[in-house]
Order: structure tokens, then sequence, then C-alpha cells
């Protein structure tokens, strides 16, 4: 059995902003109509699976940017040091 990964909460909104995305995907790309069950079982697996990724990598990302910033900031602190 998997581990549930605990999921990604979405708005109506931001839901049926994405459906519409894979409903235009399908019909784009595979030139094949897609259910309203299909698009929110795919939107599901995608919630499920994919957001815990992403949302670790900006993370990661974050921390990245954070650590540069600090050594930035050390930096312009030991410039502010004078010889007397």
């Amino acid at each position: 059995m998997r581990n549930k990964i605990p999921t990604i909460k979405l708005t109506d909104k931001q839901k049926e902003l994405l459906k519409d995305e894979i409903k235009a995907f399908y019909l784009d790309v595979r030139g094949d109509e897609i259910g309203i069950i299909e698009q929110e079982q795919l939107l599901d697996l995608f919630i499920e699976r994919l957001a815990p990724i992403v949302y670790n990598k900006a993370l990661d990302d974050a921390q990245y940017w954070y650590k540069r910033q600090l050594e930035n900031m050390e930096s312009d602190f030991f410039s502010l040091y004078r010889d007397f």
C-alpha cells in the first residue's frame, strides 16, 4: 500500500481553470474531447502526486535563494568595517 501524501488544497476557481487547461490540452494536442469526470480524475491525480513534488522543489528553491541573500548580507556587513 502506498503512503498517503498530504494534498494541496485549491480553490474552486483554481480547479476550474486547471480543468479547462486539461480539456484544452487534450483537444489541442491529442485532438480528443475529454469529459468532466476524466478532467476531475486527472486533476486529482496531479494534485495528489505532482503538487507535493512541485511544492517541495519550491521550498528548496526558496532555501537556496535565502542562503544566497544571507551570504550577500554577510559580505555587505563586513564591507562596513574601516581601518583606523
